[in-house]
């Protein structure tokens, strides 16, 4: 490479942009596909991890009645306790003190009580909500294997062409010094139609509607070194016949009137 001419170098980068064109093109017959095969896929993600979220929210709402059940249990047990004690007292105050005992395991009783029906409620909810991101799951199933489908069927189509144009372009790649080659990637990445090499038409790069003064025009012909376009930061590669002006004919000498003898 380091002993390649300018136009070689032209050359070579016009090959890769006749390569990065063509897989532009079979991207193109995809379409927004690979993208919302994508969406629905992100989707579905998130739903599932909401369903995983829901799941262990029920989980922890059903061992919170468990334990408000044993609450339950337990202050019950605690209530027949102290109401038999309560029948031995020797004194009002000692009466006193296990019918306060009694009254808090009763309220206990009914705070638990209070927690299993809010969990209850909220289990009814929760349960409602996987009911309907299971619909939308079922939904989306659908959606994403046709789109995958239809995906799968451009493809196959064009994977063995695709594949084969990635090799060509590998090898054009190594025909291009690494500084020319990282200038041509961002000008790709930058366009909106990837054109990064182009031709001079009628005056003005492909893409771009701005004239090119016939000077930088007639360098780009001698392609003795590379010439960049100011406005756009396209590589101009070559010129088509339109754009090559005519230079201006030498008019033929008007013929000498010669004199006539006098006899």
């Amino acid at each position: 490479m380091e002993n390649q001419t300018v136009a070689q170098k032209l050359e070579a980068l016009v090959k890769l942009q006749s390569i990065d064109s063509k897989l532009d093109e079979l991207k193109k017959l995809r379409g927004d596909l690979p993208d919302e095969v994508q969406d629905l896929e992100d989707e579905m993600e998130g739903y599932r991890t909401r369903m995983s979220r829901f799941e262990a929210d029920l989980k922890d709402l059903e061992d919170s009645i468990k334990k408000n059940k044993e609450g339950i249990k337990e202050a019950e047990k605690l209530v027949k306790k102290y109401s038999e004690q309560q029948k031995n007292v020797k004194n009002n105050r000692e009466f006193e003190a296990i019918t306060k005992e009694i009254e808090l395991q009763e309220l206990e009783v009914q705070i638990c009580e209070k927690r299993i029906k809010e969990s209850k409620d909220k289990i009814d909810a929760k349960k409602a909500e996987i009911t309907t991101i299971e619909k939308f799951i079922t939904e989306r199933e659908e959606d994403l294997s046709n789109k995958k489908g239809e995906l799968d069927n451009i493809l196959n189509e064009s994977q063995e062409e695709e594949v084969k144009l990635l090799s060509e372009r590998e090898k054009a790649t190594k025909k291009i010094e690494d500084k020319l080659l990282k200038h041509y990637n961002r000008l790709r990445s930058s366009l909106s139609n990837g054109l990064a090499v182009v031709r001079v038409v009628r005056g003005a790069a492909e893409g771009c509607n701005i004239i090119i003064p016939p000077q930088k025009i007639a360098e780009i012909r001698e392609k003795k070194k590379i010439v960049i376009d100011e406005h756009s930061g396209r590589i101009l590669a070559d010129v088509d016949l339109g754009s090559m002006e005519e230079e201006p004919k030498p008019k033929k000498a008007a013929p000498v009137k010669r004199a006539k003898k006098v006899e």
